[in-house]
């Protein structure tokens, strides 16, 4: 058969499945995230006209505590179909709810603003096409779990100790995009759904930021807003971490239970040699992660950076696959599509914040959430500071911008309060690592839920029970902290 014959009986089978992922999304009864995200989308239209636009004085990127101003605001509907950049004669002192033609002009200024993130993805998309055409994936699943035997309840609980102290000593995310389709894929090999796959990694990557050991990307700049040295208070947060991590490896074990998985059924697994091409795409890969770990942490690199290298991995592992070039380019190609959605929903997620700032309102949500948090005790202001970080970061999804807008405000209040420092912080991570364990707004998380190929409305169904869970321990571990004046 010629090589125009088999690249045409390709494309029809890459049609197939694609229309048959479409049917299935069709048939199923899950809302899709677009939705969800657009109606998200419309409700911060709406408070642009209902909440006071209000704006913080900054030094810098830190907010000025104190220093909140109401701002004038024209609340007339006539406002609902202005053009935003038209010169309506209104000082710069005055604000503007946004209109709906402002609203649909977020949306390519999200996708703008996360690019780096959405080519990201793209990229780790089209580099595991590679992989799975090439036969590496299958192939070294196959060894791995014969191997463990195709125990579940062995490697589950050794890979989250694993990415959980890659999240909370390093700060580890979103490099583990490159680990999530692996997993995904080790779970189906199992007869699970990919969502546990995804869920080992995401729970891991969660408990580390919850607790933050020595996580740099939020202590360097929580830390010192309150007075504290960088990295202090690292043993009772480890502590934390300790509690967080057996939760999460015991409700994995329940879900994986459910899921069908049961240590008494056999399994056959094939146990022969991985071939020579195989084995160097799964070392190279190996040894890109390692590497990858090192230099993002060495150099500090950012999403731009870290496309360039995945593009690079990507040249090695296909110049290994032995599929040739036009062959490897078709499943890159591929690959990219499995994980077009992110591309939007990581856009429209960003133009929430967008909508938001546009309309002037997220510094006056902030101030509200903050002035709820003083009275009634240390105790209960620690748990005022825990629930408007919840809140918040809603809002906020950053780690780092959501530390730069709260800290400086709710650090005096904490002082006020009797709330030690620490403690303060503590209620911080714990928002914050909570809430980016479901909310839509984030990109890391829906970078996650894209490479893994899972639905955010099943996410959310899923991670829910272990979610409440999560913030009972944390209100506890809160007041623990206040009492012994962590």
């Amino acid at each position: 058969m010629s090589k125009t014959k088999i690249d045409l009986h390709e494309q029809e089978a890459e049609a197939r499945e694609s229309v048959d992922a479409i049917k299935a999304e069709a048939r199923s009864n899950t809302t899709n995230p677009i939705v969800i995200l657009l109606g998200i989308l419309v409700l911060a239209m709406v408070l642009t006209y209902v909440i006071d636009s209000g704006a913080f004085e900054r030094q810098g990127n830190l907010v000025v505590p104190g220093s909140f101003e109401v701002i004038e605001k024209d609340r007339s509907l006539a406002n609902l179909f202005a053009i935003p950049g038209e010169d309506d004669g209104k000082g710069a002192a005055e604000a503007r709810p946004v209109s709906f033609i402002g609203t649909l002009m977020a949306i390519p200024e999200g996708l703008s603003r996360g690019s780096g993130l959405i080519f990201m993805v793209l990229i780790i998309g089209g580099m595991f096409g590679i992989l799975t055409r090439s036969g590496a994936i299958d192939a070294g699943l196959e060894r791995l779990l014969s191997v463990f035997k195709g125990n579940m309840y062995v490697l589950v609980p050794g890979l989250m100790v694993v990415f959980s102290a890659g999240s909370s000593f390093l700060g580890l995310a979103s490099e583990y995009l490159l680990v999530i389709p692996i997993m995904a894929a080790l779970s189906e090999r199992l007869g699970m759904s990919r969502i546990i796959g995804l869920a080992v990694v995401t729970v891991s990557v969660k408990v580390g930021y919850l607790t933050s050991v020595t996580n740099p990307i939020p202590l360097t700049i929580a830390q010192p807003l309150v007075g504290l040295q960088i990295f202090s208070g690292a043993g009772f947060r480890f502590a934390c971490y300790l509690v967080f991590l057996t939760v999460g490896i015991a409700f994995m074990m329940v879900m994986v239970r459910r899921a069908g998985f049961s240590r008494t059924e056999v399994v056959e697994f094939s146990a022969e040699r991985l071939s020579l091409r195989h084995t160097l795409s799964l070392l190279a890969l190996v040894m890109g992660v390692g590497i990858l770990v090192y230099a993002s942490n060495r150099w500090h690199w950012h999403h731009d950076a870290l496309s360039a290298y995945y593009i690079g991995l990507s040249l090695v592992l296909a110049a290994l696959s032995g599929l040739g070039a036009s062959e490897a380019a078709n499943a890159f190609v591929f690959g990219m599509k499995k994980v077009l959605m992110a591309s939007v929903l990581i856009g429209v997620a960003t133009a929430v914040s967008v909508v938001l700032a546009d309309g002037r309102v997220l510094d006056t949500v902030v101030n509200s959430l903050t002035n709820m948090v003083g009275g009634g005790g240390p105790v209960l202001a620690a748990q005022g500071m825990f629930v408007s970080q919840l809140l918040l970061d809603f809002l906020i999804p950053s780690t780092s911008g959501q530390a730069a807008v709260s800290m400086p405000i709710l650090g005096p209040i904490g002082q006020l309060s009797g709330v030690p420092p620490q403690t303060t912080v503590l209620a911080f991570l714990f928002g914050n690592g909570l809430t980016n364990m479901l909310t839509p707004t984030s990109g890391t998380l829906l970078a996650y839920l894209a490479t893994a190929q899972v639905g955010w409305g099943r996410w959310a169904k899923f991670i829910f029970p272990l979610w409440l869970i999560f913030s009972f321990i944390a209100m506890v571990l809160l007041t623990v902290a206040v009492e012994i004046g962590f």
